[in-house]
């Protein structure tokens, strides 16, 4: 319904645009009348009138504009457009949608009204996959004129993309509770079958794995609370003072007991003192128990201890924090999508199935709705055989 809406939107734009520009050139053409056989060539200086009138022009259409010749060649070019597109324009104007469209406006006359325009979808996969609808129309001219045609484009790549996230996010939560609720409902089918037969052991195991399941089910539910908490709150920008010292103190007191024997160490490193973000405590406490949760889950390797640092360091207007392991590292593939919801790294053979199996795939994805709630910026870095680093760039407070 909302596509439909933008799409009328976007036809009426086009109309108003052609009955403005329309306007405008006959007043331009009234000062500069057409050549007959009869008249002198126009003047060199002439021509660069003209197409400063056309810039001008499609300069003041909202969005993204052109105005092209009958061969389908760039009059004029908005800034938006050329920002927008850059080298893919003349890609998507040579598409065979486009040029059927171009064809259809010109051998339709500007005075039918809505009729008038012609709009395709133009899909382009690269330099960068791009979903585009085109709207043509031709736009009135005094007779002796070349035909020109204004086209106005708009891009629907976010919106499909938004989609295909919902889409994915919806099949990826029914999967994640399908599965404990199978192993529930399995067991439960069991112990109703064999009630009064089964012996103490077995049903003891039963029960143990059927809690396991609920366990992974509400951990599940919470996590998915949380994130949509996080992002109701995403456009609000924490404003409380956080001293980095106090927060990596918190931090090692959470997760110390996670450290306790000789396979797993611990090491916090802070370059000078009185780092101070502004910043909300829970949530930063939140990032680096996902951050630390992920390292011993995949960097905990059966051959060496694991070691996990805490840095924290002052990087131009921000600082820079980050947590880094010496694990068997992530898969160069893998790290453009470690943000995704219920994303999963499960190829690493050196680390224990189990483990990974227990997470949620949803501590990347809150990490990262932390740090844009926070304007800052995050970064994966996993160079092969020698670990992951995770880098998260935070603005500094102001000094009082």
């Amino acid at each position: 319904m909302i596509g439909h809406i933008l799409w009328l939107g976007g036809g009426a734009v086009l109309c108003f645009c052609c009955l403005y520009i329309g306007w405008v050139l006959a007043r331009y053409y009234q000062d500069n009348p057409p050549r007959s056989a009869h008249t002198a060539p126009y003047s060199s200086a002439k021509a660069p009138l003209h197409q400063m009138a056309l810039d001008e022009l499609v300069e003041l259409i909202p969005g993204m504009a052109l105005i092209l010749d009958p061969m389908g060649q760039i009059l004029a070019c908005n800034q938006a457009a050329q920002e927008h597109y850059k080298e893919s324009l003349r890609a998507i104007l040579r598409h065979p949608n486009s040029r059927t469209i171009l064809h259809e406006a010109l051998a339709t006359s500007p005075s039918t009204g809505p009729h008038a325009i012609h709009t395709a979808i133009v899909h382009l996969d690269v330099p960068i996959k791009h979903t585009i609808r085109l709207a043509m129309r031709q736009l009135s001219r005094p007779q002796g004129r070349d035909k020109v045609v204004l086209t106005l484009l708009t891009d629907h790549s976010t919106e499909q993309a938004m989609d295909r996230m919902r889409a994915d996010f919806i099949a990826h939560a029914s999967h994640e509770l399908r599965t404990p609720l199978a192993s529930l409902s399995g067991f439960i089918d069991l112990l109703k079958d064999n009630e009064g037969t089964t012996d103490q052991a077995p049903r003891t195991l039963y029960l143990q794995i059927m809690s396991q399941q609920a366990t992974r089910m509400q951990r599940l539910v919470e996590r998915l609370l949380y994130l949509s908490h996080l992002q109701l709150r995403s456009h609000n920008r924490p404003h409380t003072r956080l001293d980095v010292g106090e927060l990596f103190a918190l931090i090692v007191g959470e997760v110390l007991p996670r450290f306790t024997d000789n396979t797993r160490n611990l090491t916090v490193e802070q370059e000078e003192d009185h780092l101070t973000l502004l910043a909300d405590e829970d949530e930063m406490i939140q990032l680096f128990l996902n951050l630390i949760e992920n390292a011993i889950r995949y960097g905990t390797t059966p051959d060496h201890a694991l070691q996990v640092r805490l840095c924290a360091r002052r990087e131009g207007t921000g600082i820079l924090l980050s947590v880094s392991d010496n694990g068997p590292g992530i898969a160069p593939h893998h790290l453009p999508r470690l943000t995704e919801r219920f994303y999963r790294v499960t190829d690493n053979k050196q680390t224990n199935p189990a483990e990974v199996e227990e997470g949620t795939g949803l501590g990347l994805a809150i990490v990262q709705q932390i740090v844009e709630r926070h304007k800052g910026h995050l970064r994966f870095l996993s160079p092969p055989h020698e670990g992951t680093i995770c880098r998260i760039w935070l603005p500094a407070a102001p000094a009082l």
